[in-house]
């Protein structure tokens, strides 16, 4: 607001013809209690945000607590509900038996076993297919790398169902005068009850956005091109370089996307379940049908499996890190 200066005031009391007001600019704009002894603009406008930074870090505290808090309930609540209703069984009180009979239930072993061997085969598959298509995207042909992130990205689009779908339809594709040809040979083995290697594609096909999403952000941190330089003038070849060079620096990258694909493979359920197969989601479904606590039993010690390996494959990652960097700093 503009304030009068002397004359101003003094032609306004004696009812002469007034002028603009003009604006005292001897006198700062600035309150008192707000004013710097220094007079600087700089200074003021840091005494400023000064004075309303403890109310900006108090509302960023109480927002991140309240974040947390839902976030408990929101994901907590439903494991509470689920382990309440194993353990209090009416007739019985608290009791473990529904955890007790896990390992006893037929079928439980082997859709476990036959989970875990999906997972570890998926997990091969995937990064030796998307490792060196990263690579050679960022080094050899950078504009290849937008089409590579495309039909990476396509299968988030794809349905289970509609995947599935094509999936039966090209293995019952042939007529059985070819029953003894390769090709037809090759659809029987990869649907074998044992271990279905069709849905090992199936999953690499689904995990492979997540995959080159966690490799690309790895990839995105390091220099690339030098690490390979380096390895390649010290006499390395190609696959050396790749393997002794950048693969190390990927190590938390590689971490996470071995991750996402091993939870996609023990909970998927649409694919193994459609094509007729019995991995631990379908057992998991099967089972709810005869024992609801039982069912619900496994599902959160699946969670608990999930946490576990997520916790060994973060330790066994840092302690690998930290041997690397104490052997680069010697």
């Amino acid at each position: 607001m503009a304030r009068l200066n002397s004359s101003s005031r003094a032609r306004f009391a004696s009812g002469a013809p007034q002028r603009p007001p003009t604006v005292d600019r001897t006198r700062p704009l600035v309150p008192r209690g707000l004013r710097p002894r220094g007079g600087s603009r700089k200074s003021t406008a840091a005494s400023l945000s000064a004075a309303a930074r403890p109310f900006g870090s108090l509302a960023g505290g109480y927002g991140r607590i309240a974040v947390l808090l839902v976030a408990g309930v929101y994901f907590l609540v439903p494991l509470l509900a689920s382990a309440v209703f194993t353990l209090d069984i009416p007739g019985q009180g608290l009791t473990l038996s529904s955890y007790t009979r896990i390992f006893a239930a037929p079928g439980f072993t082997a859709s476990l076993l036959l989970s875990l061997a999906l997972a570890a085969a998926t997990v091969a598959l995937v990064l030796l297919i998307s490792i060196p298509a990263a690579v050679a995207a960022r080094l050899a042909v950078p504009g290849l790398r937008p089409v590579l992130e495309v039909v990476c990205t396509l299968p988030l689009v794809v349905p289970p169902v509609a995947l599935t779908a094509g999936l039966g339809t090209v293995l019952r594709w042939g007529p059985e005068k070819l029953s003894t040809t390769p090709l037809y040979q090759t659809f029987v083995a990869v649907q074998n009850p044992d271990f279905p290697f069709v849905l090992v594609l199936a999953y690499a096909v689904m995990a492979l956005p997540f995959v080159y999403r966690a490799l690309d952000a790895g990839l995105r941190a390091v220099d690339v091109r030098t690490l390979v330089e380096a390895a390649r003038d010290c006499g390395a070849s190609w696959p050396r370089a790749l393997v002794s060079a950048v693969l190390p620096n990927l190590r938390g990258a590689l971490l996470n996307a071995s991750f996402l694909t091993l939870a996609l493979v023990l909970g998927e359920f649409t694919v193994a379940s459609l094509l007729g197969f019995q991995p631990f989601a379908v057992w998991i479904v099967q089972a709810s049908g005869s024992d609801a606590r039982l069912s619900v039993a496994v599902s959160l010690l699946s969670l608990l499996l999930t946490w576990v390996l997520l916790l060994a494959l973060t330790t066994l990652g840092g302690r690998r890190s930290r041997s690397f960097e104490g052997k680069t700093s010697r």
